[in-house]
């Protein structure tokens, strides 16, 4: 048990260091292409945070283990939404740029409906559902490239004296970041499997859970970061970002890799425990997360934070006591 203890640190550290690297060069970039940050935190921060769900879901589904890939997915967008965004705003509520919500929250909207519809229909997740969701990412992107050519210029702040840094620097930056960050979480999702294997927590809870919670570091690490330097709308751009590429690239990798059905665990008065608990949360968290803030011009408020954390932590109670 020793190893694996010292390995979990090891990941630790690596995450720490890495999220400090690649928020220097991530906001470095969207200061020097005028870029508002959120939109940053929306494309290139969340592609750099989402490689951990990416290499553990298509693994996971490789090897057969579609209830890890599944669960990883809906448990990345709950803990993303319920527990490092919540802490964002809980921490620092603020404002943020209406208009450059609606395009991740439309998509996120749109591939959730698809994957609950299956879920709730079939519940057989086939490769051509894997193909419509990687396309749905292509759209994504494509959408955010448009977004980011047509944005206003971000006003610079006069209190914070713009650092000189190459265009090289940043761009090394972001890339060793984000290696340091999917190594940091391999090392923390494998050894902390381990150790709570050793203890007897059950495949699917892992998954839903302390898979996604480790995997979903990175974005933990982004936020507390962000929150450091000051660029809180990085931080929520990159989870709003991050939950649309858990659905869409993490899933439909993993989907067209090797499909598979929905797991058939615990259940909650006869039916499956992921349609009655694990979807419905994940919609609820995500439009508590989303919804205020485009409804009252960007507006989010500290008891978001708070209803959202408590909200995590009934989930993880009702999951494990299961």
């Amino acid at each position: 048990m020793l190893i694996p203890v010292l390995l979990f640190i090891v990941g630790l550290l690596c995450l720490i260091k890495g999220g400090d690297w690649f928020v220097d060069g991530a906001t470095g970039i969207a200061r020097r292409f005028k870029v508002p940050e959120l939109l940053i935190g929306a494309t290139v921060v969340s592609i750099g945070t989402t490689l951990p769900e990416v290499m553990v879901s298509t693994t996971s589904a490789m090897t057969g283990h579609g209830e890890i890939a599944y669960g990883n997915a809906i448990g990345s967008v709950i803990c993303n939404a319920a527990l490092i965004a919540a802490i964002t705003i809980a921490v620092r509520p603020g404002k943020v740029d209406p208009k450059s919500l609606r395009v991740p929250v439309l998509f996120f909207f749109v591939a959730a409906a698809l994957y609950a519809g299956v879920a709730y229909t079939t519940g057989y997740f086939s490769r051509p559902i894997g193909i419509v969701l990687l396309a749905m990412f292509v759209a994504y992107m494509v959408c955010n490239v448009l977004a980011m050519k047509n944005a206003p210029a971000p006003e610079d702040d006069e209190d914070e004296p713009e650092k000189e840094m190459s265009f090289a620097k940043e761009i090394g930056l972001l890339i060793l970041g984000a290696a340091l960050i999917a190594v940091g979480a391999n090392l923390l999702v494998d050894n902390g499997t381990l150790i709570a294997q050793a203890l007897g927590v059950p495949e699917s809870v892992i998954a839903l859970t302390f898979v996604a919670l480790g995997t979903s570091l990175p974005e933990l690490v982004t936020a507390i970061t962000s929150l450091a330097k000051g660029h809180g709308s990085l931080s929520l751009g990159n989870v709003i970002g991050a939950n649309v590429f858990n659905l869409v690239l993490v899933s439909g990798m993993s989907i067209t890799v090797s499909p598979f059905s929905i797991p058939q665990n615990s259940t909650i008065m006869g039916i499956n425990s992921s349609l009655v608990m694990d979807l419905p949360v994940m919609f609820a968290v995500m439009l508590l997360l989303t919804m205020p803030a485009l409804l009252k011009g960007g507006r989010l408020s500290r008891w978001q934070g708070v209803l959202l954390l408590c909200i995590y932590a009934a989930f993880c109670a009702v999951q494990f006591a299961m």
